[in-house]
């Protein structure tokens, strides 16, 4: 029997790689031990086609008291939805299935650059402003009562994720979320803690914050509006993940970016960074 065919991500089409992650063969292969949840690294096979992808099975999630309705695993996939209503691909394909260990999310598995994830995108600097070409986050300490500016890399990629991260209410935009590629795409992964009926925005992708939208991103929800209403396939497949309140929710940060035509900036209610910030 010949081995089955190694597709890299973005070799095939969308709803080929989703048939493949929700009908696959899925097999363990191993654990990603850092992760606070369960978090396995599998293989999945179907119809000849062989993936790698990340499974986390909703038995291994932690509860959380500010998240007390759903699963990570359906906001997970709520975040993949938005991401493709949007036109962005910024989450990689991710399905809600059975697995060996029960009912989760599955993820296509993506192989970043050399440098490693958030490799270029951001950095510690001594200066007190941002070089060109780099937005300035915050101040952070370094030891020995020394500070420096943590800062992000001015780019468009970036600047669509915080705008997608403003709409899904991402409580947890870290920099280890962040996964380029080595054929310059940008992924951003981990949207477990997302959808929260109140402001819990914390991103370390600040740089923008109170600036005008770009055109681009204006047009884009303007789109993403006329999909999340009442009847529209994309929000009825949004009431299988979130709640009605959630939805809601979605629906008003929406409008409000659409309104304000900005970037938005801490609440001050909440943490704005999250910790660790990597």
């Amino acid at each position: 029997m010949p081995a089955p065919e190694r597709i890299p991500p973005g070799s095939v089409i969308p709803a080929d790689l989703l048939t493949v992650l929700l009908k696959g063969r899925l097999t363990v292969r191993g654990r990603v031990r850092e992760a606070s949840n369960a978090v396995l690294y599998c293989g999945i096979e179907y119809d000849g086609v062989s993936v790698s992808c990340v499974y986390k099975p909703v038995t291994g999630e932690r509860p959380l008291w500010d998240f007390p309705d759903g699963t990570l695993a359906q906001r997970e996939v709520a975040a993949y939805e938005i991401s493709e209503a949007m036109g962005w691909g910024l989450v990689p394909p991710t399905v809600l299935r059975d697995g060996p260990y029960g009912e989760g999310m599955c993820q296509l598995w993506i192989e970043t650059d050399a440098e490693g994830a958030g490799a270029g995108l951001l950095a510690l600097v001594e200066d007190e402003e941002p070089a060109e070409g780099w937005k300035a986050i915050a101040f952070a300490e370094v030891g020995e009562g020394r500070t420096a500016l943590l800062v992000h890399a001015d780019d468009e990629r970036l600047r669509r994720l915080a705008v997608l991260d403003a709409v899904i209410n991402n409580a947890d935009r870290k920099g280890g979320h962040l996964l380029p590629t080595a054929d310059g795409k940008l992924y951003g992964i981990d949207h477990g803690v997302t959808f929260n009926e109140e402001d819990k925005l914390r991103t370390l992708l600040w740089g923008w914050a109170g600036e005008p939208l770009t055109s681009e991103a204006v047009e884009v929800l303007a789109r993403l509006s006329g999909d999340l209403a009442v009847g529209r396939s994309l929000a009825t497949r949004l009431a299988e993940l979130i709640t009605a309140a959630e939805i809601d929710a979605l629906r008003a940060r929406v409008t409000t970016l659409r309104t304000t035509g900005r970037h938005p900036e801490p609440s001050g209610d909440w943490p704005s960074i999250p910790w660790p910030p990597v």
